[in-house]
């Protein structure tokens, strides 16, 4: 795409969104831009699509309160996906075929900073409610009993308000003077402004923490609920709870976690780069991370449609997704932990003979 923009206007009057790339932009159209966006905003809408017609099947068969709770937060990040891609996508489509003047559009950048919060809001969302669901999932397997069985449902929906809520109050920092938003290059976009001056770099470092923060929480949380998964699983009860939804809940909520870092990670880490060194702004830069970002919202509905029992039952009959599913998979798993929490019992480590006494019982089951 070839783009360059017109040197900054003088005039005082010009509204602070168009202070840094100022339009009319001497563009010269592509035609792998306008079915680049296209078709990427097409598939995007069509997966999210599928996805909530599978988790509102799900809903409507499920019978554990922890299971509807975690639905409700699929469905909710299914829901933000759609509209974040239907927002935006809408915009920059519009852009690409009709190539419009931001300035004759949108002369008090009232457009600029809709889509500017929609950005930051609709990127904020998905990772806020991956670390609601870690957490949700962390207090359902380590803290069971601490969930009451007539209120899962009204707390779930309490959290995905307020994740909502708080993206929706970050992405509204600009509109009260904290940061700004900006039309970016190529003329198609306005995000904040990614800049080490002023309350500029207090927004662009907030937006930056807290998606990073919210990596870091599900990570931390993710791995000590697969921990302790395993371990109850080798427990003495394990007869006692079915954990096949569990499994099933983790892998998904691990999948989740893994595309939002791949996707984000660049992105949020080249801001917080930027902002810090003082450099200039690398536009190919931003647009690169900024396309990895985008696969976000296309890749997450994915995890619902294809890991479920009964797609990988389907593809995999002899997988076993009961209880002792995540141990007989992987024997050594099994044997390693159960070596681990009978050391742990005996407050010394296991003998020769007692390693291999356990060995010979595992063999066994």
């Amino acid at each position: 795409m070839n783009t360059s923009v017109l040197p900054p206007s003088n005039d005082t009057d010009t509204p602070l969104c168009y202070s840094i790339n100022s339009p009319p932009f001497k563009y010269v159209p592509t035609i792998a831009s306008a079915y680049f966006s296209s078709i990427f905003s097409a598939l995007g809408l069509t997966s999210n699509l599928i996805a909530f017609v599978v988790l509102l099947k799900s809903f409507r068969q499920t019978h554990s309160s922890a299971r509807s709770s975690f639905l409700i937060f699929l469905g909710g990040l299914v829901v933000t996906d759609f509209m974040g891609l239907l927002v935006t996508g809408t915009i920059v489509v519009s852009f690409h075929v009709t190539h419009f003047n931001w300035r004759t559009l949108d002369p008090r950048c009232h457009f600029c900073n809709f889509m500017g919060m929609s950005m930051v809001f609709y990127g904020l969302c998905p990772l806020l409610l991956g670390a609601a669901m870690a957490v949700e999932r962390f207090i359902g397997i380590n803290r069971p009993f601490a969930r009451t069985a007539s209120t899962p449902k009204r707390r779930t929906v309490s959290m995905l308000m307020l994740v909502w809520m708080s993206a929706g109050a970050v992405a509204s920092l600009p509109l009260t003077g904290i940061g700004s938003y900006h039309v970016q290059m190529p003329g198609s976009w306005c995000f904040l402004n990614i800049s080490s001056a002023g309350t500029d770099l207090a927004f662009s470092l907030l937006f930056s923490l807290v998606g990073l923060t919210c990596i870091a929480v599900s990570f931390v949380l993710n791995t000590i609920s697969v921990v302790t998964l395993i371990r109850v699983c080798c427990g003495q009860d394990n007869r006692q709870r079915r954990r096949d939804q569990e499994v099933e809940m983790m892998v998904q909520l691990i999948l989740i976690m893994a595309i939002a870092s791949i996707c984000w990670c660049p992105l949020l880490v080249f801001i917080a780069q930027t902002v810090l060194s003082g450099r200039p702004l690398q536009v190919i830069y931003l647009l690169l991370w900024l396309r990895f970002a985008s696969w976000n919202q296309i890749l997450d509905p994915w995890v619902y449609i294809l890991f479920r029992r009964s797609v990988l039952h389907r593809i995999h009959p002899r997988m076993n997704w009961s209880r002792w599913s995540t141990l007989i998979l992987n024997p050594s798993l099994r044997d390693t932990v159960h070596r681990f929490r009978r050391s742990s019992s005996l407050g010394r480590p296991l003998s020769a003979e007692e390693t291999e006494q356990t060995e010979k019982r595992n063999n066994t089951v």
